[in-house]
């Protein structure tokens, strides 16, 4: 059982908290009601688990590959302590009861994680190996677990809705953070890269610098775009938003620093679980945003827990 869960790789849930940004960027104090807690509390754990599933799946696939990298070679299936025949068996009940799960959820939620589930199969199959493709395909799956989260509020909110901006800021940051991990994967692994992960023979660092650069740049600009513009102005009843921007730069600068100074950035999760200024960083953009829709004069008094 310890093999089982270690499989699922706890460690890499923290990229679902995604799925709290319709809770968060709400605009029905939803911040203080229970229901909508609950509602985004158990979409969450629902793509924890179906994200553990997909990391399941991918190291069946990957067994053989995976017993020749330094550090993949230790997980519970390339290195036999977790036999494939129960891997298997694991992974087509937790599927399974994902997805009975996230039909019970909300109506919105089950075509969200099939979507999510679809996607990855594709992509642990075949879509991994296509250049570009399998980067996107990675920042479509943030895009589906931000886009759960907000359909599972409708029970409590029927008209809620994400932005579009932020759905690209989401995507943008994902593909940033996607095309950072393969770029320290040709860098750390060298001649061997390719036989670690197959389409990185179509990458090189100075085509990924490029591309990096282009991706930082409409973040930015994006993001920007949306905490100013009249629709987020007026869908919060303030234009407070705009003091996210510094720290969502200095966390990107941050980032970029840990790329090509520190030459960190082949886990993403890992570098969000230890380094202490971008978890900083987090948390005062967090503390802002709340501040800024929930608590500022301008978006409304701070309301109690609703029941």
């Amino acid at each position: 059982m310890i093999a089982f869960l270690r499989s699922l790789r706890p460690r890499q849930w923290t990229k679902n908290l995604v799925v709290l940004a319709g809770l968060v960027f709400s605009t029905e104090h939803l911040l203080g009601n229970w229901p909508a807690w609950l509602a985004a509390g158990g979409t969450t754990l629902l793509f924890c688990l179906l994200s553990g599933g997909v990391y399941l799946m991918n190291d069946l696939v990957d067994a053989d590959r995976d017993r020749q990298h330094p550090e993949k070679s230790k997980r519970p299936i390339p290195s036999g302590a977790l036999p494939e025949s129960t891997a298997r068996a694991g992974l087509a009940g937790l599927l399974l009861g994902c997805l009975l799960w996230a039909w019970a959820l909300a109506p919105g939620v089950f075509p969200a994680a099939l979507a999510y589930f679809l996607l990855n199969l594709a992509y642990t199959f075949w879509l991994k190996r296509v250049v570009l493709v399998d980067v996107m395909c990675i920042a479509v799956s943030f895009v589906l677990r931000a886009q759960a989260g907000v359909v599972c509020l409708r029970g409590v909110d029927p008209g809620i809705q994400m932005s579009k901006w932020l759905l690209i800021c989401t995507f943008l940051l994902a593909l940033f953070l996607a095309l950072a991990k393969r770029r320290q994967e040709i860098r750390r692994f060298k001649g061997d890269a390719t036989r670690m992960r197959e389409a990185l023979a179509d990458y090189t660092p100075h085509f990924i610098d490029e591309m990096t650069g282009i991706i930082c740049a409409s973040t930015l600009i994006a993001y920007s775009i949306y905490t100013v513009s009249p629709e987020t102005t007026a869908k919060f009843g303030t234009d407070a938003l705009v003091f996210t921007i510094p720290p969502v730069l200095y966390g990107i600068f941050r980032y970029l620093y840990l790329i090509h100074v520190k030459e960190l950035g082949d886990n993403p999760s890992e570098i969000m679980l230890t380094d202490r200024p971008m978890q900083l960083t987090l948390a005062l953009w967090v503390a802002i945003v709340v501040w800024a829709i929930h608590l500022h004069p301008g978006g409304g008094a701070p309301l109690p827990l609703s029941p």
